[in-house]
């Protein structure tokens, strides 16, 4: 919680940005608050919509949340995203979980 509450401290401090919102997120993911992760990687993504690794986290914390067509939307983004820039690490993880999700 110690990251967290700096992070937190970072965004009140006036700081907001892609790597912050993406830190954020991840940290509230961990911390099995999936709606404040949720808003943390919107906001990453408003940042820098082509941003991989938030759209994947985001489709976690959506499905986490209970969410799933959402989720399954999130995916289907990130993973033109991730196509357009080459990323095909992301392309092959998103997949896998998009999969799981439409089973």
């Amino acid at each position: 919680m110690a990251l967290l509450n700096k992070l937190e401290a970072m965004l009140a401090g006036g700081q907001d940005n892609a790597l912050l919102r993406f830190s954020l997120g991840s940290e509230y993911l961990k911390a099995q608050q999936p709606a404040q992760a949720v808003e943390h990687f919107r906001k990453c993504l408003q940042h820098d919509p082509k941003y991989s690794a938030a759209w994947k986290l985001l489709g976690q914390a959506l499905t986490d949340a209970g969410q799933r067509e959402e989720a399954v939307k999130v995916y289907e983004e990130g993973i033109r995203v991730a196509e357009a820039k080459g990323d095909k690490q992301a392309v092959k993880e998103m997949g896998v979980f998009l999969k799981r999700l439409l089973k």
